[in-house]
């Protein structure tokens, strides 16, 4: 007895096929870009770091790091944005077990901590603000909030970014587009954790101890 292929069959096989191979090669090339991305970035904040290191000791008779830094405070915030980074970790782990319920749950988990670092990095520009430390005082205050005002406004795009994340996991599910995205996210928050590593220590740590 012979096995007849219909060509309804064999044309659905050739569109299955070609559509899977099309979801293999944009998914490493997704990946490849943001990888890009992320050294353009690494450029950026090489940049803002190098401009600091020759500005940040330019008090014009003004206020030092010493005298406006509340490393309590600072410490605090690091914290929360390492917490984040572990937490998001807790989220792709449930994500590759399939549990779409634990994923979200790790992920609204770490955004709240975004979102707490956030509220003391604006806590604390509101106060040095309020005590006349503005960005037009000396050269090393207009370095210093623009590195630190910079990562900040990485922090924010990564809630964004987070957030409209958790709506597409609620309406889609965990798909191989969900996945590479918060794969993505996942590179790029991270990262933000690195840079601020290198802010706290480069900028505060050693704002108040020299």
């Amino acid at each position: 007895m012979t096995t007849q292929t219909s060509p309804e069959a064999i044309d659905f096989y050739v569109r299955e096929t070609h559509h899977d191979g099309e979801e293999h090669h944009h998914e490493p090339g997704t990946l490849l870009g943001f990888w890009i991305y992320l050294m353009s970035d690494c450029l950026i904040f090489g940049t803002l770091f190098a401009t600091y290191a020759v500005l940040g000791r330019n008090f014009a008779a003004g206020p030092s790091p010493a005298d406006l830094f509340e490393i309590d405070m600072i410490l605090v915030s690091t914290f929360m944005l390492l917490f984040s980074s572990i937490t998001y970790g807790f989220s792709v782990l449930r994500m590759h077990k399939g549990d779409l319920r634990g994923t979200q749950l790790w992920l609204i988990v770490t955004g709240l901590f975004g979102l707490a670092f956030l509220g003391l990095e604006i806590k604390e520009f509101t106060h040095l603000w309020h005590v006349g430390a503005t960005p037009m005082a000396s050269a090393f205050l207009s370095s210093f909030y623009t590195l630190v005002g910079t990562h900040g406004l990485h922090v924010t795009a990564g809630c964004i970014w987070l957030f409209v994340l958790l709506a597409q996991l609620q309406i889609h599910g965990i798909t191989r587009e969900n996945k590479r995205r918060v794969m993505c996210l996942s590179m790029f928050w991270h990262f933000l954790d690195l840079i601020w590593i290198g802010v706290f220590s480069f900028v505060y740590l050693a704002g108040v101890t020299v």
